[in-house]
């Protein structure tokens, strides 16, 4: 039995869509702009594409959130996130990805680029100012982006650098002690235009929505966040361009997030940090001399230093007295990163087989080198049994990763109307692992992905596809004690058959992609966890398992409707059904039930309209079904709905709005773990984190050119 959304959820959906209809008769409808998939490597239409894609561009970014990409979750079909951590960075599409931190190696499932610099895995530093688009590609992405992509990618592009010489300040204020400042400036550097500059950069505080009564502080949740960005542009001639991007970002949070009643008062007396501070670098060249084919060849850099720490039992001394129960745990992690990838594609020239057909080949290098260093420190006592345990525990690794893959691209017209596309990937990673405990592992492998899709074009207004992809993700090992025969994991594929429409309606006022997909995981690779010791929470022990096989079913729908030249609707349905064939968990047999974070549905509904005189006012309700926390328990979130709103006023060059989040209040959660931390008996007990609550604040834009 699954719970419907509520009467406000209802409520606000029915003023959306009878808002449209009303206005539905009116004319002079906008055209809606056609949208390109940067992430793709031809840099198609979204039409074109033959994949269950959404693209949010600018303007709905910043109407829509105001400071990270996890506000932006709700929005986009079947995909969630688990809040182990203060900001989003583990993502779970259509029911594949993490849920916490890892041990050892990293091993994502879904890929979180930021202007090509690779994120995965660390998506922390994803804050939104003077972001461009966002691109989201559900299911496996295993013949583009290999085996970090399984469950899909995430792509977030900057503002590309203009000739025009333009600037944007920023001014935000809310409550919780919200503040953030952002300035932008870009144009020309020289007087041909041949060469351009962007620069950005904000800061973000706010408190993070909890109060510790115990050290009478609104702080130890809060956010700090400040990113900068250079953006360099050169265009020295028709046949060649270089797009240059230096990233920082500072991101310096508390980690204050769970209580032991499931609410916003925490009572830690040593709360935690959740930082990360990350530097990135690339360049992108486009070679377009030949009128056979252009090379682009894309180099990155980066480094994070990442600081997690948490007060483990979640209480203080009065709150175990006269028992003393205090742990904590802090890791430290460094991630450097470097990567070069060419590609050579053809032209109209270049086309082979009688000029029906588009290829593209191309190299990828990767190097990734890791380094951990995790203490967890406690003390426990109890004067009723007069027993006495204390932990005093370091942990330290090295992990070094080298990938290389060979790729490849088909598309043949087989006609005027019908594409056949094909695409191949070979990738070897070998590793080398070394920590503390005097385990050495170098687990070398050889992975495959390819894709088959069929495209045709109805109209010039309608087309419809059919893929067939087939994903990878790297097999490992695990750390530390592990159940007997675990230490071990192998590769993972998914084997995905997708069909989809896209077509364009009303005058090419009205756009809707949708698709329907089935997806089996073989050897699927699962994250689970037991608690060595029930008097100690720093003691859980997580490692990877394979799991026999698992299917996902399901479809996903994005409508955009222009009505009026004043008022446009969104609508986004994901459905699915993610659930394990066979599964035999150190818990019992999980098969048949289905996955961790992956809920049935995921609706998002929203309306703007806009007035001539400048006034507008926009509503944004989502609604997500229940899921399950983990694999490790069978306890569920609750069913979920979400009500945003804004109202302003935007003039040539500025503008004022009044934006509202979680209106109603809801409380939902966003993680949930089950197991025992309260002394002397330690039941087992669901302890799930809040969502943030209802968000209050003011936004001043003052745009500006010369």
């Amino acid at each position: 039995m699954h719970p419907t959304p509520d009467l406000r959820f209802l409520a606000a959906t029915a003023l959306i869509v009878f808002a449209a209809l009303s206005h539905s008769s009116e004319t002079d409808n906008d055209v809606l702009d056609e949208i390109i998939v940067k992430a793709d490597f031809r840099e198609r239409s979204i039409q074109e594409l033959p994949a269950s894609v959404s693209v949010l561009g600018a303007e709905f970014i910043e109407a829509h959130a105001t400071q990270h990409f996890e506000e932006l979750i709700d929005v986009i079909p079947n995909l969630n996130w688990s809040g182990d951590g203060h900001r989003a960075r583990y993502f779970q599409i259509r029911g594949i990805g993490e849920l916490e931190q890892y041990q050892g190696a990293p091993n994502p499932s879904v890929g979180f680029l930021i202007d090509d610099i690779d994120f995965s895995g660390i998506g922390s530093v994803a804050t939104l100012f003077d972001v461009e688009s966002i691109e989201v590609l559900r299911g496996s992405q295993g013949s583009r982006y290999g085996a970090n992509a399984l469950g899909g990618l995430i792509y977030v592009r900057s503002i590309t650098p203009t000739a025009e010489r333009e600037g944007r300040l920023q001014l935000s204020a809310g409550d919780d002690d919200t503040f953030a400042l952002g300035l932008a400036l870009g144009g020309a550097i020289d007087s041909d235009e041949k060469l351009m500059f962007r620069i950005s950069a904000q800061k973000h505080e706010s408190d993070g929505f909890r109060r510790n009564s115990y050290l009478g502080r609104d702080d130890t949740n809060g956010r700090d966040e400040s990113t900068l960005r250079l953006r360099l542009r050169y265009l020295p001639s028709s046949v060649l361009e270089a797009d240059l991007t230096l990233f920082y970002s500072d991101i310096d949070n508390g980690y204050d997030a769970f209580s032991l009643d499931n609410g916003y008062t925490m009572l830690s007396d040593r709360p935690g940090r959740d930082a990360q501070e990350s530097m990135g670098a690339s360049l992108r060249l486009a070679w377009s001399a030949s009128d056979k084919a252009s090379l682009t060849a894309i180099t990155t850099l980066a480094r994070s230093d990442i600081d997690f720490s948490f007060d483990a039992d979640w209480g203080n001394d009065n709150s175990w007295a006269p028992v003393s129960y205090d742990y904590v745990s802090l890791s430290a992690r460094q991630r450097t990163t470097a990567s070069q990838e060419f590609r050579l594609a053809s032209s109209d020239a270049g086309r082979i087989f009688a000029d029906t057909t588009d290829w593209l080949v191309g190299i990828y290098l990767q190097n990734l080198d890791e380094e951990l260093l995790t203490v967890n420190q406690g003390e426990y006592y109890d004067p009723f049994y007069d027993f006495a345990d204390s932990l005093d525990e370091r942990f330290g690794s090295d992990y070094e990763a080298t990938s290389a893959a060979l790729f490849g691209q088909l598309q043949r017209d087989m006609n005027a109307a019908t594409r056949l596309g094909l695409g191949l990937r070979i990738e070897h990673r070998s590793t080398d692992y070394s920590d503390t405990t005097a385990l050495a592992a170098g687990p070398s492998e050889t992975m495959w992905g390819a894709e088959l899709s069929l495209s045709h074009d109805h109209s010039e207004s309608f087309t419809s596809f059919v893929s067939l992809t087939k994903g990878y993700k790297a097999g490992g090992f695990n750390l530390g004690p592990v159940p007997a025969g675990r230490r071990d994991f192998d590769e993972e594929h998914l084997w995905s058959a997708e069909a989809g429409v896209k077509f364009f309606l009303a005058d090419d006022t009205l756009g809707l992609n949708a698709s329907v997909f089935y997806s089996r995981r073989d050897d699927q690779q699962v994250r689970t966890s037991f608690q060595i010791d029930p008097g100690d929470p720093a003691s859980f022990v997580f490692f990877t398992d394979n799991a026999a096989t698992g299917t996902t079913v399901g479809a996903e729908a994005d409508l955009r409707w222009s009505v009026t030249d004043a008022f446009e609707i969104y609508a986004n349905i994901g459905l699915l059904d993610a659930s394990f064939d066979e599964f035999r968990a150190p818990q019992g047999d999980l098969g048949g039930r289905t996955q961790a974070h992956a809920p049935r549905y995921t609706v998002a509904v929203g309306a703007a309209y806009r007035h001539t005189s400048g006034l507008f006012v926009r509503l944004d309700a989502s609604a997500r079904d229940d899921f399950y926390f983990d694999v490790s328990h069978n306890q569920k979130s609750s069913a979920y709905e979400l009500l945003n709103a804004r109202i302003g006023y935007e003039g040539e060059s500025w503008s004022l709005q009044l934006w509202g989040r979680n209106l109603f209040d809801r409380r939902y959660a966003v993680r949930g773990f089950y197991f025992g931390n309260e002394p002397p008996d330690f039941p087992d007990t669901l302890y799930t984190r809040p969502g943030d609550p209802r968000h209050v604040g003011i936004t001043i834009s003052k745009r500006f050119k010369q």
